[in-house]
């Protein structure tokens, strides 16, 4: 896994920070009661976390049954994450406030290369709650970032840039569908999620 440090942003060795406003927060409808926000570069000092989570998070690979059989997920997650860095723990509780939601069920994903991937899916939470918030900050390589109408159809695409957050949320999770797909070539990408604790 090779992963170049950006030259355009804050030093890697920035501990970085972030406005708890989250100023640059764009909303958009995608109708039936769900909805995004992305919120471009919300996070200085990403590539800082980035190499901390890197290092410090309990990655693990999974597997999942699919269709008849058992396959191996294409990329390493830890789970839900008990002891998360500071920042990432401050990350939580500002999202918790905005959104009005306890968001400190904390996990993450590593995408190590262009590979690795996530298939069409709505997280867990939707099939339990009408509506769910689930939030994202982007570490590492760009990758695309898809969602679709629950069952096909046209899709949106999001290229979150390090330190870039997105947040499902409403009717999202049940009744749209979010994927990482593959690529010929990519960075490693580290996704951090908050969710609601449930």
């Amino acid at each position: 896994m090779v992963w170049q440090p950006s030259l355009l942003t804050a030093a890697a060795d920035d501990p970085g920070g972030f406005d708890p406003l989250f100023p640059s927060a764009r909303r958009r409808f995608l109708g039936a009661g769900a909805w995004v926000d992305h919120a471009p570069g919300v996070l200085t000092g990403g590539d800082a976390l980035f190499e901390q989570v890197l290092r410090t998070a309990p990655w693990a690979g999974r597997s999942r049954p699919m269709y008849d059989r058992i396959i191996e997920e294409p990329r390493l997650t830890t789970g839900e994450w008990d002891d998360p860095p500071a920042p990432v723990r401050a990350l939580a509780a500002a999202l918790s406030a905005r959104y009005g939601a306890d968001l400190s069920s904390v996990s993450a994903n590593l995408y190590r290369d262009g590979r690795d991937s996530v298939a069409w899916h709505g997280d867990r939470v939707g099939r339990d709650r009408a509506r769910a918030i689930v939030a994202l900050v982007s570490l590492g390589s760009a990758r695309r970032f898809l969602l679709r109408p629950k069952g096909g159809g046209p899709s949106v695409r999001y290229l979150p840039s390090p330190g870039d957050l997105l947040v499902m949320g409403g009717t999202c999770q049940r009744t749209w569908e979010h994927c990482i797909p593959k690529c010929a070539a990519a960075g490693p990408r580290i996704s951090v999620m908050f969710r609601e604790a449930y």
